[in-house]
Order: C-alpha cells, then sequence, then structure tokens
C-alpha cells in the first residue's frame, strides 16, 4: 500500500522492486535514482547512497562484506552500476590504523583505492568512509532543503532535538573527509538506536536494514521536518520579513529578462564565454522581492554542493524592474560598475582565505544574478552546469525561508566555504574534465532546421558542443525535430523568417533559454525553377523575402544581440551554386541566392571590427535528404536538363570534379569549417559541390 507524504514525492513502485527480486546493489540503485528524481530531496549530483552485501573474495573463495557507493561526481537520480564503487568494508575500516588526523585527509583519498574489490570501480568519493564506518546495509545521505534548513538554522542540534527527540543525532559542521566519518561513527555510538543524524550546515544520514526501509526511513524524516517549517512559517506570518516590492507581470519579466540577458552575458564571460539561464519562479520572485534580500544574499550559501555550484553569494542588481534596457550603453554604464565591483570582493575573499598551496584563484565573476522583480539569472561553462546552479540556488532560498522561520539563518564562515571551493581535492576533481568541445559555450540560432540541410547543421553544432535554437514554419516538425536532442542540448521556436515579429521571438527566446547568440546560421529556404516568362511575381516576391529578406532580417537582430554582448560572433549564409553559375530556368532562384552571396560579402566588410565574421556556404544538388527537393523544384531541374526525376541524383553526382552525391552532412561539415576552424576568415564563399569549375570565385 502506497504511502502519502505533503512534502516529498513517494514514488516505490512495488512491481519494479519485486522484479529487482534479492538484488540489493539493484534495489539499491533503484532507490538512489527515485529519491534523485525529486529536487526537494536532492539537487543534481548532490548526496550519495550506498549499501553492503555479502560476496565471494575472489582470493580467498571466503564471504567478505562490501560496500557499494555512488562515486565521484555522480548524481544519484540517474546512478547505474557503472558509477557505482564497491569496497571491501573491512579493509575501509581497517583505514582508522593509519589515519593521522585532519591534516591527513586528502592522503586518505589515495588510500580508498587499497579498499577497491570491485575492479570496475568508479573513483570513490570524499564520502566513501561516511558509509563505511556506520554498519547499517542501507544508507542515505541526501540534502534535503527543509533537513539544510534545520542544519543551518542558529540553535540546530536544540532544534534537532526538539523535533526528533532522541531518536536523531547531531554533529556539527565539518568538512566531508575521514574524521567526519568517525564522528558520525561516535554519534551513533552514543545514540544507540537513532533513525538518523542531522550534519550542520550539511545534510541528511537515514539508513535501513533493506531498501525499502531505508527510502521510507529518509523520507519520513524529511516529511517531519518540512511539516514543522511549514509550521513556523504560518506562525510567524510573513517569509523573509513580507514583500518589498512586486514582480512586473509575467510576460513582462520576460521582456526585460530577454533584453538584459545578453548584457550580462558579456559581463559575466569577461574572462570565458559563458550560458545563461532564466527562471522566475514563485519561489525565486519570494525571495528576490523581499525586505531580507540585502541581508541573506550576501550571506552566501550553507550547504557545500550549493556555493561549489553558485560561488559563496549572488550579484544583487540595483536596477529598477522598470528601466529602459533598449538603451545599452545606460544600462551597461549601471552594471559595469557592480560586476567591477563583485569581483573585487571575490578577489578579496580569495586573497584573504588563501593558503600556501591552495589553486590559483578562478573566475571571479557572478554565477546567480538576482533581478528584483524581475527574476533570477545565472551563468556557467554550458546549459546544465548553468541550470543546475539555478536549482542550486533555488534550494539555498528554501533552505534560507526554513532556517529564518525556525529561528534564523546561519552561513558557513567565509574561511570554510574556501576551504571547501578551493580544496585540493576538488581542483583535482575539475582538472579530470573532458576537454571542452570546439563550440562549447556558443550559442547558435539555425533557420530551417526541422529537417534537411538545416536539421544537418543543427546536429553537427551540436555534436561539436554548441547550443542550439531550431526554427522553422512547421510546429509539428518541429517538435519533432527538438525531440531528437537531448536535455539542455536544444530548443525551438515556430518563426516565419519573413516577418520581423517572428524573428525578434525566435531571438527572444534564445536569449532566454540560454543567454544570447554567437552564431546565425540561414538555412530557410525554398526552390522555384521557371523560365522568365513563367516566372510570376508572387514567385518573385517569395523567392526574394524567404531567401533574402529573411536573411536580411536575421542578420540585423543578430547582430543587434552580438552587440549587446561584446563577444564577436559568426553569421553563415546558406545560399547555392546557383548564385555563381547562370543556369537555365532559374532568374528567381538564382538572383535570390546571388543576392545572399553579395550581402554576405557586404555584411562581412561591415562587421569585422567588432569580430563578427560573415561567410556563404554553397551546397549545390543535394537531392538525399533535401526538402526542397520534394516537390516541383526537382521536376523542373528534372525538366531543365532533359531527365526523369528519378535520374536526378546520378546526374548531379557525374557532373561535378570529384564524382560525388553531395548529402546535407556535407553542407553542415562546410558551416562548421566557418563556425569552429576558419576563426580567421569572413566574407569568403565555401563551395560543397563536388568541384563545378563553373562555380569557381577565383
Amino acid at each position: 500500500m502506497e504511502k502519502t507524504f505533503t512534502h516529498v514525492n513517494y514514488l516505490w513502485n512495488e512491481q519494479k522492486a519485486a522484479e529487482l527480486g534479492d538484488d540489493q546493489v539493484a534495489l539499491f540503485l533503484y532507490r538512489s535514482n527515485i529519491l534523485g528524481a525529486d529536487l526537494r530531496i536532492t539537487n543534481y549530483g548532490g548526496g550519495n547512497t550506498s549499501c553492503k552485501t555479502i560476496e565471494k573474495d575472489p582470493l580467498t573463495n571466503e564471504d567478505v562484506e562490501v560496500m557499494w557507493v555512488k562515486g565521484s561526481g555522480g548524481d544519484i537520480g540517474t546512478l547505474t552500476r557503472a558509477g557505482i564503487a564497491g569496497l571491501y568494508t573491512e579493509r575501509l575500516r581497517n583505514l582508522k590504523n593509519v589515519y593521522g588526523g585532519l591534516e591527513d585527509e586528502d592522503r586518505m583519498v589515495g588510500l580508498f583505492n587499497h579498499c577497491i574489490y570491485d575492479l570496475d570501480s568508479k573513483a570513490p568519493s570524499i564520502d566513501t568512509p561516511l558509509h563505511g564506518l556506520l554498519p547499517f546495509k542501507h544508507i542515505d545521505h541526501l540534502h534535503p532543503d527543509a533537513l539544510i534548513a534545520i542544519a543551518a538554522a542558529e540553535d540546530s542540534e536544540r532544534v534537532t532535538k526538539e523535533i526528533w527527540g532522541e531518536t536523531m543525532g547531531w554533529v556539527p559542521w565539518q568538512r566531508p573527509g575521514f574524521d567526519l566519518g568517525l564522528q558520525l561513527e561516535k554519534c551513533l555510538n552514543e545514540n544507540p538506536g537513532i533513525r538518523g543524524i542531522v550534519l550542520g550546515s550539511h545534510g541528511l544520514f537515514t539508513w535501513g536494514d533493506t531498501s525499502y526501509e531505508c527510502y521510507i526511513n529518509s523520507l519520513e524524516v524529511i516529511e517531519t521536518a518540512s511539516a514543522y517549517i511549514e509550521k513556523k512559517v504560518k506562525e510567524n506570518g510573513s517569509v523573509f520579513g513580507g514583500q518589498k516590492i512586486e514582480s512586473l507581470p509575467a510576460e513582462k519579466r520576460r521582456d526585460q529578462a530577454a533584453k538584459l540577458m545578453p548584457l550580462l552575458r558579456g559581463l559575466a564571460s569577461s574572462e570565458s564565454r559563458m550560458i545563461g539561464h532564466f527562471t522566475d519562479s514563485d519561489t525565486v520572485l519570494q525571495f528576490i522581492n523581499s525586505n531580507d534580500l540585502q541581508r541573506l544574499a550576501p550571506m552566501g550559501t550553507s550547504c557545500p554542493d550549493h556555493f561549489l555550484r553558485t560561488k559563496i553569494q549572488p550579484l544583487v542588481l540595483e536596477l529598477d524592474k522598470d528601466a529602459d534596457l533598449d538603451d545599452t550603453q545606460a544600462v551597461l554604464d549601471q552594471l559595469n560598475p557592480a560586476f567591477e565591483k563583485y569581483r573585487e570582493e571575490y578577489k578579496a575573499y580569495y586573497e584573504s582565505c588563501k593558503h600556501d598551496n591552495s589553486p590559483a584563484m578562478r573566475d571571479p565573476n557572478p554565477v546567480i544574478i538576482i533581478y528584483p522583480g524581475v527574476g533570477m539569472f545565472s551563468f556557467a561553462k554550458n546549459k546544465q552546469t548553468t541550470r543546475v546552479a539555478s536549482e542550486f540556488y533555488i534550494n539555498a532560498i528554501n533552505v534560507m525561508r526554513g532556517a529564518e522561520a525556525i529561528t534564523s539563518y546561519t552561513s558557513l564562515p567565509r574561511q570554510e566555504a574556501f576551504d571547501i571551493e578551493y580544496w585540493l581535492l576538488e581542483e583535482a576533481k575539475l582538472q579530470r574534465m573532458p576537454k571542452e568541445q570546439p563550440l562549447s559555450r556558443k550559442v547558435a540560432i539555425v533557420t530551417g532546421a526541422a529537417g534537411g540541410i538545416g536539421k544537418a547543421i543543427a546536429d553537427k553544432l551540436v555534436a561539436e558542443g554548441a547550443n542550439v535554437v531550431l526554427t522553422d514554419m512547421s510546429e509539428e516538425a518541429l517538435d519533432e525535430a527538438v525531440a531528437t536532442y537531448k536535455k539542455d542540448q536544444v530548443t525551438g521556436a515556430v518563426c516565419d523568417v519573413t516577418s520581423e515579429e517572428a524573428i525578434k521571438e525566435a531571438y527572444k527566446k534564445a536569449c532566454l533559454e540560454f543567454g544570447g547568440v554567437d552564431i546565425v546560421i540561414h538555412s530557410a529556404g525554398l526552390a522555384i525553377s521557371k523560365p522568365l516568362e513563367e516566372t510570376t511575381q508572387k514567385d518573385w516576391d517569395l523567392l526574394q523575402n524567404v531567401l533574402v529578406k529573411g536573411q536580411f532580417l536575421m542578420a540585423q537582430e543578430g547582430v543587434a544581440v552580438m552587440r549587446k554582448q561584446g563577444l564577436g560572433g559568426d553569421i553563415v549564409n546558406i545560399a547555392s551554386k546557383n548564385g555563381l553559375v547562370s543556369g537555365p530556368n532559374n532568374v528567381g532562384y538564382g538572383t535570390a541566392k546571388a543576392a545572399q552571396q553579395h550581402m554576405t560579402r557586404l555584411l562581412a566588410a561591415e562587421l569585422g571590427e567588432e569580430k563578427i565574421r560573415v561567410n556563404t556556404v554553397n551546397p549545390d544538388g543535394v537531392i538525399v535528404g533535401s526538402k526542397i527537393w520534394e516537390g516541383a523544384w526537382a521536376e523542373g531541374r528534372a525538366k531543365a536538363y532533359g531527365i526523369e526525376v528519378k535520374d536526378l541524383p546520378a546526374h548531379y553526382a557525374k557532373r561535378n570534379l570529384l564524382n560525388e552525391i553531395i548529402l546535407p552532412d556535407d553542407i553542415a561539415d562546410g558551416v562548421f569549417a566557418c563556425v569552429g576552424i576558419l576563426l580567421k576568415s569572413t566574407g569568403n564563399t565555401i563551395n560543397v559541390d563536388g568541384g563545378m569549375a563553373n562555380a569557381f570565385v577565383r
């Protein structure tokens, strides 16, 4: 029978658990995944879980206890067998015999490898001894907002006793490591029979004999804490000292955010280009519009998992919610001093707290930026990281809300925070991160991206690390295209490139989703093949509007965003060999393509000083996978060459110098060459046509 909880989600499925049978590792992974599915319980990458089983020692054939625990850098919500470590429990506990005290913590992490049982193990995390020194079969270490609120509240130990009496232990704040595992063991020995332990300013440990019992224990403890906090909130009658300012209406908030995002992105990217995220959830608005914002925000976050991703404190903008954000220079005159002050304060924090062996100071720009009345922005190296940073700060808001309702919020001392942020083990983890892809930290917008050449271009840009806004006229086709990508990689915007308003909305979405735009690809197109006497004014206008006007509008709006960012950029226009070659029955299409090509050269000349590169890719004969060959265009070209439609692929392949069939992926490679390789090239034309001598540009 399912249990009901008000403040957390009960997700245990009896049938699913039954299918796993007595496989304790599988049950531990299942528990981990459903706990990680509720952001109120723990956020991405936060917390860790474990189980202990009896296995055969491959060397002695004797039964030994093995602990299976989340490995370093993993996420319990997506944890699989490949992401865990398996260690001999007894060997891990025997490390107590060689532990030399707090100064020995970093060395101990290296010794975890001497305890490995499963040779396919993920690297053990710093929290491994916290699980290994406790005797329970299944253990959860979580960072629920409600529990961290209690852990971060003034007089936390007393509050813990008030809520749970003698059934919960409590240990004061201590940096994660071997000694904290010893403190948990000591707490349990002094308080036999407790169901869990609250870690001051940190989180929660709970356990059980089975995976299900551990799961229920965790939920019940979190539910009790959440209910206690909500009772206190009602008794107090207000949150965060009450409301100071009113939010703008939802659409106006998004308008302001979209206008501000490229400016913030440019400033936050002073050392490394960043990707943005925006949220104006009710939780965020309640905090950023409150009387207590200016008091609480500078205090910083409490839980290490929070500030490792959000920095120790946010930047709060002193910008009127109704400010005229169209006056770019006036807004920058306000923002620049605020960013410079934040950077200087971060440098002072580093200088006052650093040790002789501390890693070099990292990027001093803010990760979290608060705009009262509008919402909250975050900036990091990629979309997942910036979204997760935003989610973690929302967790921090919930913690502050709860702690303030209970007694008052307390944050970690700056030195403690620094010692976590610049921990040598944390630095080593950062150094192990894989090399970034060529287009990492870049945002692209691609027209006509629901299929054909446009979709191939989007695929290539995503594969090389970019975030992409796909645009197309068909919402159904666009939805299907977006569904082919993973979370955080792309977004879609229905857009008719002949409509200035539709283009503005597409760029607005790019700014809200990713912070701005670095790469503009105009791939939307159609083709009409008719002789002069059959070409109507409607045909002419349609070609000019989609191909030429659309390119102009995309460039105009894209450059406006790029100028706000001040980071340069790329524009690549997909034209055609037909803009260079005078073929038959092609007056409307060929003229439009020629206009696209010359517009590219004109813009390259105009925008070069701003490091905005503008180039052309000319396809030819892209029949396989290209949408324009699905109708009358193919019939027209076949008629012009005196062949049948079915013979067109062979005809086009035979006529180029390389005798190659040209595919959409080949055009995508040409685009990538422009934006990812030829970084000192502008005003150029790349022909992707297998070699057509009559289309040589020089």
